[in-house]
């Protein structure tokens, strides 16, 4: 295992997927701000209405917020505003540009993310291509309405035995269901509305992280 990949699963302890609508009162940048003093070691900007020129400025204002924190950034589904936009990476689902594409137009030193839901998809991962895996959804959730069937922790970890990658779950999960997401055999959590949307992005984030004041 490369360093890269061995501080990479550090990364992914608590992983924040970004979601515009739940943020709007506190502003995602704030909101941004205020999870990773909570303790979230990784962003991840969705903005899935946005055009790629807003994505772009919600990118650098998002690179700018974590500058220092070595917290990394990647995008969504918008590989012309990671790379515009210079954040550490981007994430794609199966439905989206395959892989060995998206590689090509990152480059070698960004990072890659890939949704897989079935043994199957996770199987034909390419670690050569691939960084990351987001496993799941582990439960239903409202934040993304055309997710595949849920898997439950049991597919969870299923699924994380099929693969030496770094792994990250995503899908309705909550602070309790930490040490059920790690015993999965996962390297950490993505979560949305658990922090997204909270009166104290910041304490939401310490629920996470046993470091609520």
């Amino acid at each position: 295992m490369t360093d890269l990949r061995q501080k990479l699963r550090q990364q992914l302890r608590l992983y924040l997927v970004t979601d515009t609508q739940l943020c709007r009162d506190d502003g995602l940048v704030e909101t941004v701000r205020r999870a990773v003093a909570g303790g979230v070691t990784m962003v991840q900007l969705r903005a899935k209405d946005a055009a790629t020129r807003d994505r772009v400025q919600m990118a650098i204002a998002l690179k700018d917020a974590l500058s220092g924190t070595g917290v990394p950034l990647v995008v969504n589904d918008d590989l012309d505003a990671a790379i515009a936009a210079d954040v550490d990476g981007a994430h794609i689902g199966q439905g989206d540009m395959a892989p060995a594409k998206a590689r090509a137009l990152l480059g070698p030193d960004k990072f890659l993310g890939l949704s897989c839901e079935t043994q199957q998809t996770v199987q034909a991962a390419d670690p050569g291509l691939v960084d990351y895996l987001g496993l799941g959804p582990v439960f239903g959730t409202a934040t993304k309405t055309d997710h595949k069937a849920p898997i439950g922790f049991d597919g969870l970890a299923r699924l994380a035995q099929l693969t030496a990658l770094p792994t990250v779950a995503i899908g309705g999960l909550k602070a309790i269901h930490q040490a059920q997401v790690l015993a999965s055999g996962v390297d950490g959590q993505a979560v949305v509305s658990a922090i997204c949307g909270q009166p104290d992005p910041k304490a939401a984030a310490q629920r996470f992280t046993g470091k609520e004041q």
